[in-house]
């Protein structure tokens, strides 16, 4: 069967109900004349009269009345589909897959994805956190989220974050054995959480500004990472100062399990941002995500932001 004999059939079904080609043909859209002649071919073209014409009604043959009780629940499955497709296009609804860096993991989607998932309870979120920049259309990922330059240029950009100031961080009773550091230098003389984005790559130097002007600490340490969460971790287990985003410490900066030092010192850097492909529509899912985390997200400017050091190779 050719697709044109689909459209003739579901023609054939809006006649019978109507029992009028006049209004049939306002329903669908075409004139009368143009339906009478479609329903003709149909009938040529199967070889039977499905409809009995007068001057004033239409009614239905055997064979038509037969035709139209075998059509109508196809009629009505081809409809709820459609329908149940233009409802998942305007309510989020389905499975949403998200690729994202650790630290943009932390910021932007753990503050919000309960909130998010409560006020869409017929969304599925897939949030896989890794460094390595992939191709996140061909993984078959709605978006990705991380710094700009993680953003292939073919991907629509949107900006997530305001720009993301840093912290030094560790717990009081930490500080009750050791003189909070007033300036970088002092540092030497703390536990450091050591971070390295690569086992393969350079040790993290900690980035400090203040009056305008840019240092890089070397740090000293008993334990290494690679993971800001875990830098954090660390810190929470009193194994020394820890440097990372303030977003991932505030909660325990608030609660009063950190202590944070050097805050005059702390420089930001540039945002996050969350990109996908603008080739085909953005699902529903996809925009009440972005559109949640536009109305959470805190963009107030910081310093000077500075180049984004954990997304070096």
């Amino acid at each position: 069967m050719e697709r044109g004999d689909l459209a003739s059939l579901a023609a054939f079904a809006t006649v019978a109900e109507q029992r009028s080609f006049r209004a049939a043909a306002a329903r669908l859209g075409v004139t009368p004349s143009a339906l009478s002649h479609s329903m003709r071919q149909l009938e040529e073209h199967l070889g039977v009269r499905l409809l009995n014409r007068t001057t004033r009604s239409v009614a239905l043959t055997e064979a038509g009345q037969h035709l139209l009780e075998r059509l109508r629940p196809a009629i009505d499955q081809i409809a709820g589909a459609l329908e149940d497709l233009n409802r998942g296009r305007e309510r989020p609804a389905g499975r949403l897959r998200i690729y994202a860096t650790h630290m943009a993991a932390g910021v932007v989607m753990v503050p919000i994805w309960r909130r998010f998932l409560s006020t869409y309870p017929e969304v599925h979120l897939e949030l896989a956190a890794g460094e390595l920049p992939i191709d996140i259309v061909a993984r078959g990922f709605d978006a990705g989220i991380g710094p700009r330059d993680r953003a292939p240029a073919d991907l629509i950009a949107v900006r997530v974050s305001g720009p993301l100031k840093f912290a030094a961080v560790g717990t009081p009773a930490y500080f009750a054995q050791r003189r909070p550091p007033r300036t970088p230098d002092d540092l030497a003389r703390h536990n450091c959480v050591q971070y390295r984005r690569r086992w393969d790559g350079d040790v993290f130097e900690w980035p400090f500004e203040r009056n305008r002007k840019s240092r890089r600490i070397s740090v000293d340490g008993r334990v290494m990472v690679n993971d800001m969460d875990l830098a954090v971790r660390a810190a929470l287990d009193g194994l020394g100062i820890a440097y990372t985003i303030e977003a991932l410490a505030e909660p325990y900066i608030r609660s009063g399990q950190l202590v944070r030092v050097l805050e005059d010192w702390s420089p930001s850097l540039e945002g996050l941002f969350l990109y996908y492909s603008g080739r085909r529509q953005v699902p529903a899912t996809l925009r009440a995500l972005i559109d949640m985390i536009r109305t959470t997200r805190g963009a107030a400017p910081g310093k000077r932001p500075l180049q984004n050091p954990f997304t070096r190779a």
